[in-house]
């Protein structure tokens, strides 16, 4: 299954790409550039002169004529785009983080909790100490049946990754593990270097 961050991404890039196109077209029809610098745009190209529309009389009448059905067609599409991308932008704001861990598994052991807030500032305070590591940051997302421990690295210039992975490993998440009860704890691990871009280890 693919990622939700990955569809995020892509989801972004592909508005910011309709977006950047949208603006480039304006721009070029306001300014005159076609005209001022020689520019011949593809036949049919919208947008091509200041005075230009997006959709023209003679297209409005085109479409119009098709029958009862048109207007009520794009009204249906625009709702269900609105629709769409009001349900993606509340998916966005929803909290990913499980707010609370049950302590000793799933349900929690005598109704104690751990906040994820805590157990990432500890599991951070742990690898920060570790050697090798400069700085150290931890989020924790998912539900709380299922968390996810993102952890980001900073190492320094001697360290060696494979000893720092397997000193966390060792370490602040097993530390995690048995604090929680939890069996699993998947975790993603950003090491970045100085002077070096990021590397990803999963």
């Amino acid at each position: 299954m693919t990622p939700q961050p990955v569809v995020n991404r892509v989801l972004l890039a592909l508005a910011g790409l309709i977006l950047l196109g949208g603006g480039l077209l304006i721009l070029f029809a306001g300014l005159d550039l076609y005209r001022r610098h020689d520019l011949v745009p593809p036949a049919g190209w919208p947008l091509t002169v200041p005075g230009d529309v997006l959709l023209g009389s003679a297209d409005r009448d085109r479409w119009s004529s098709q029958g009862w059905w048109w207007w009520p067609a794009v009204i249906a599409a625009l709702a269900l785009v609105f629709l769409l991308a009001l349900w993606w932008l509340l998916a966005q704001l929803r909290a990913r983080r499980p707010g609370t861990l049950p302590v000793g598994g799933t349900p929690a052991q005598d109704g104690v909790e751990l906040r994820d807030r805590a157990l990432s500032d500890a599991i951070a305070a742990e690898a920060g100490a570790l050697p090798g590591v400069a700085r150290s940051a931890v989020r924790i997302t998912g539900r709380p049946a299922r968390p996810h421990t993102r952890v980001g690295l900073t190492l320094t210039l001697r360290a060696e990754p494979r000893t720092v992975l397997d000193a966390l490993c060792q370490g602040p998440l097993r530390t995690a593990r048995r604090s929680t009860g939890s069996a699993r704890l998947p975790t993603e691990v950003r090491l970045r270097v100085a002077g070096h871009r990021p590397r990803r280890v999963e």
